[in-house]
């Protein structure tokens, strides 16, 4: 029986709005998770995020093991108390920055040794200390399981290596996981772009049993159609009674095709990233605030909106701010585009709900590509 109840409301073809019911909170479905790298949603408070509707935040473990450092971390209370969020909390398993960020990584059955980023000293990630950290230390709500993610575009030799390590891998987890009532594990899809790949994994996953599932491997350079034609058989593969996570991911567009595709939860530092260099998604696409065109504008860039970034600020002087470098400007617009992405998670979830995702997908993907 899995650790948190999973109760679909509706569904619309394949997409599906509910609520995974966790000890610390609901979490609405399809949900966008903000992504709180090193404990903290970047350029904002645990308030702000809180009031754009998030009802979950992603914290990062490779980053907090490297610093402040998973012991630590229990010593001051866990994750939770330590960046005062009460919410539910998900961990990302460390994996793919040891990939991606370390100086020297060596992957071995056992384990994944690598050389931090930040002063070149060496650290060994196993299954068990994955689960150790994100479970035992940081007290994270949904634990991954380790994985290895390949590059992209992968050789199919290599995306079946990594898919079979990551379900060996899976299998410690598990094992090291236990059973907890208060905290859930998920596992994670392989086989980059190559369906029978992701069958065999989904497969291997099924298997061993989780309490949610994550399509891995993802937004690491495919592009968009690439995406959108393995998120057309990959998610299906998964348990529908199950919680459906894509890993990484994305852009609006990519979030309104996925969820029309059956994946029900996302994160991605996009929204803050774009809001510190200036960039603020909008309905009708991202605009650069730094644009010449936007120094005399005086609306501002939601006027509907709650958020009061969006709501309470014009153009000309969120233009000022990104031009004359103020760091009020970054808040603004992080917090804009945190706002707007947990406003089209609740606009998906209507149109799910009311049976209009179709047209809702037709209408956003015409208002982006005209915006």
């Amino acid at each position: 029986m899995a650790a948190f109840p999973f109760e679909i409301a509706a569904t619309d073809g394949r997409a599906r709005t509910g609520v995974l019911k966790t000890a610390r909170g609901d979490i609405r479905t399809p949900a966008f998770m903000p992504v709180g790298t090193a404990a903290t949603v970047k350029a904002l408070t645990v308030d702000q995020v809180k009031a754009t509707g998030a009802d979950i935040i992603l914290g990062n473990t490779y980053h907090l093991m490297l610093r402040p450092g998973p012991e630590r971390m229990a010593r001051l209370g866990g994750l939770h108390r330590f960046m005062r969020w009460d919410g539910p909390i998900l961990t990302d398993s460390g994996g793919f920055q040891v990939m991606s960020l370390s100086q020297i990584a060596k992957v071995t059955e056992e384990a994944v040794t690598f050389a931090s980023h930040i002063d070149g000293s060496r650290h060994v990630l196993s299954p068990e200390r994955s689960i150790e950290i994100q479970a035992d230390r940081l007290g994270a709500d949904i634990v991954m399981q380790l994985d290895e993610c390949v590059a992209w575009p992968a050789e199919e030799t290599r995306a079946a290596e990594a898919l079979r390590l990551s379900a060996r891998w899976g299998a410690r987890c598990k094992a090291a996981f236990g059973d907890r009532e208060r905290q859930a594990l998920f596992g994670i899809q392989q086989g980059s772009t190559f369906e029978h790949l992701r069958k065999e994994s989904a497969e291997r996953l099924i298997e061993i049993g989780f309490d949610g599932y994550a399509i891995g491997g993802l937004a690491v350079g495919e592009g968009h159609e690439a995406m959108c034609e393995t998120l057309d058989y990959a998610p299906a593969m998964l348990p529908a009674e199950r919680p459906r996570y894509l890993m990484g991911v994305g852009k609006p567009i990519d979030l309104v095709e996925a969820v029309w595709r059956g994946v029900d939860m996302f994160d991605c530092v996009l929204p803050t990233r774009s809001g510190r260099h200036g960039q603020a998604w909008t309905w009708n696409g991202p605009i650069n605030l730094k644009n010449a065109r936007f120094a005399e504008d005086d609306e501002p860039l939601d006027a509907a909106s709650s958020c009061p970034a969006s709501r309470d600020y014009s153009k000309a002087y969120l233009h000022h701010l990104v031009k004359a470098e103020e760091i009020l400007g970054q808040v603004l617009l992080s917090w804009h585009n945190i706002g707007f992405f947990q406003a089209l998670t609740a606009a998906m979830r209507l149109a799910i709900a009311e049976g209009r995702m179709d047209a809702f997908r037709r209408d956003f993907r015409e208002a982006q590509r005209t915006g």
